[in-house]
């Protein structure tokens, strides 16, 4: 079968949008690390995607089961829920999206602890299959999704912690060799471990608010769409997050956040690292000594290349170092009520090169609140130039409040 360009950019939407510079310089050190079912590492709303893609330490709101699902026992509500919606790579094409549903209930004893569940569905849109005659053979509906339920519970006046448990299903159907049938669909369970902490010094005359958090995602089994011959990691990430709160006028507030992160997922292994030079001078391939790499790669279990990815880069701690990407960014608030926000999101060129600046704004009020995000990518060549984010979320107690006053 011969695919549609479509095909091609659908493609690129599954690694991500990664926008690689070929560039002589760096052709031979460009090593991202490859994983499966890399749409779990979307950002999937729009206050997080407005500040840089972060959100392990900022205050929690209703989205925080993909970011560090421990802070909803902090949140300020009993209860609420939200539907988010990104047109995905939209230069390019016209019917790849993401949604994400979010929602949580605190109970207990002063709220100490709280229930939440995320329903994430990422369309690759319609792909039409031609044969060798160019002639129309079939349409396929390629998409991840995934549903998970989460617990968090304070453990102090200061600190909480979250579990996740997590179903994942990919179905890309349309990139088997000779049919869209050659590949099936790919089922995987994961977890979540996360921690969340925020004090409150004084600085000055001001009160003002210290968070950090951490969030170890995707912690699960592997991906196959090939009956297990080949198979991909789950994209397993330690997010480690800081924020600072500050007053700067009467009901008006400035955060300051950061985030770092790094995949942890062993690298593959690369014919080019295992060259030799002969008696001739010319640059040989160990094709043998590369197989054996890759075997071992297929079976590396998951927990152990948890462990492995510390240390496993080809260009050794430097190499590693480059693995880690940083996202920081700035909230303003007006008596929590209107916000405005900017981020960076920057990740190393050799690692893929996504780079790119983020805006925001959000309106709330008692009942619900509206998010926008839109972002500008720093490489020209890059898809996710433009794209843009929006989130409606419901607070329960304030419909509980209107539904009140209306009976009266």
């Amino acid at each position: 079968m011969k695919y549609t360009i479509k095909t091609l950019l659908c493609a690129l939407a599954v690694l991500m949008a990664i926008p690689v510079n070929a560039q002589e310089d760096i052709s031979n050190q460009f090593n991202p690390i490859s994983t499966g079912v890399t749409t779990l590492s979307i950002a999937p709303d729009a206050r997080a995607g407005s500040m840089g893609d972060l959100g392990a330490a900022t205050d929690p709101d209703v989205n925080s089961q993909h970011w560090n699902p421990s802070k909803y026992a902090f949140a300020f509500s009993s209860a609420g829920f939200s539907v988010s919606y990104t047109p995905w790579l939209r230069k390019l094409v016209n019917d790849i999206n993401l949604v994400y549903a979010a929602g949580y209930w605190k109970f207990g004893n002063n709220d100490l602890q709280a229930l939440s569940a995320s329903l994430r569905y990422f369309s690759l849109g319609k792909v039409p299959i031609y044969d060798s005659n160019y002639n129309l053979q079939n349409e396929v509906n390629p998409y991840e999704m995934s549903f998970d339920l989460g617990y968090s519970r304070k453990l102090s006046e200061t600190f909480s912690m979250g579990v996740v448990f997590r179903f994942i299903y990919s179905d890309m159907g349309y990139g088997g060799i000779s049919s869209a049938e050659d590949m099936s669909g790919a089922a995987a369970f994961a977890a979540d471990i996360s921690g969340y902490q925020t004090v409150y010094p004084i600085i000055g005359r001001n009160e003002c608010q210290f968070s950090w958090g951490f969030n170890i995602s995707n912690i699960g089994s592997k991906v196959s769409y090939d009956g297990g011959t080949n198979s991909a990691f789950l994209p397993t990430n330690l997010r480690l997050g800081f924020s600072f709160l500050f007053p700067i006028y009467d009901y008006n507030t400035l955060s300051l956040n950061l985030d770092i992160n790094k995949l942890l997922v062993p690298a593959a292994p690369r014919q080019s690292d295992y060259t030799f030079i002969d008696d001739d001078g010319n640059t040989q391939y160990d094709t043998e000594a590369y197989n054996q790499a890759k075997e071992d790669f297929n079976n590396t279990g998951s927990i152990s290349g948890i462990f492995k990815s510390f240390s496993d880069a080809p260009g050794g701690f430097k190499e590693e170092m480059q693995e880690i990407y940083f996202s920081t960014g700035l909230e303003y608030s007006y008596n929590r009520r209107f916000f405005l926000r900017a981020g960076y999101y920057y990740e190393n060129k050799y690692k893929g090169n996504r780079q790119y600046v983020t805006f925001g704004t959000g309106f709330s009020l008692n009942v619900f609140s509206l998010d926008a995000a839109y972002v500008m990518a720093t490489a020209q060549s890059s898809p996710l130039d433009q794209t843009l984010r929006f989130t409606l979320s419901f607070d329960m107690d304030g419909i509980k409040d209107l539904m009140g006053r209306r009976r009266r």
